[in-house]
């Protein structure tokens, strides 16, 4: 469900709509709602998934995943929250660890470096232009090339699209959600609820 009209997948047959469903459904294994809201501007939606190949081709996906965790949780954008805290708890660390980073950070199993890389990205997420030397500074003790710095900053700062679109659209995460672990599932729901949820919020 969104704010704004989508096109549903029953009526989607026929249209240039209807591909970027199939490509989405391959993916996900159904239609994701952000996809239904971005099929208004397939154009814009297009030159998304090349930005953020190209963000993602330079960056370890381990770091990636965290540094766009932590600002769309900054964001407190439950969809991309949800979506790639579950990719954490998948590939990168126990479940148990994905809901410390979201709720006790101190314990949450992260080196230094990527302490630095989280606390980096949430402050380009929520205050860029509060970012100061000294931030940077601060990745670069930790081991991270000017490269890998501005990586974490465009990932970040790409989020802050993506994540803004979807909350400013209504668009709610993915019925689908509702399958994870219910401590998970819950750590990583950081704003709107999901689309299953919506009558137990009411």
């Amino acid at each position: 469900m969104a704010f704004i009209r989508t096109v549903p997948d029953h009526e989607a047959a026929g249209t240039p709509v209807a591909e970027l469903y199939d490509e989405e459904r391959a993916s996900w294994g159904y239609v994701p709602n952000f996809a239904a809201t971005f099929a208004l501007r397939p154009g814009v939606y297009e030159a998304w998934k090349q930005l953020n190949a190209a963000v993602k081709s330079s960056m370890d996906s381990r770091r990636y995943e965290l540094a766009t965790v932590a600002a769309a949780a900054a964001l407190r954008s439950s969809y991309c929250t949800l979506a790639h805290g579950r990719v954490l708890a998948q590939r990168f660390m126990a479940p148990e660890g994905v809901v410390q980073f979201l709720v006790d950070r101190a314990a949450a199993p992260l080196d230094d470096a990527e302490r630095a890389v989280v606390g980096y990205a949430e402050k380009v997420a929520l205050g860029a232009d509060q970012v100061s030397q000294e931030d940077v500074d601060v990745l670069r003790e930790q081991g991270l090339t000017d490269e890998e710095i501005l990586d974490v900053a465009l990932a970040a700062a790409a989020r802050c699209f993506f994540s803004k679109v979807l909350d400013a659209t209504g668009t709610e995460p993915d019925a689908a959600f509702g399958a994870l672990e219910p401590g998970l599932r819950e750590a990583l729901t950081v704003g709107r609820p999901i689309e299953a949820d919506r009558g137990r919020e009411a």
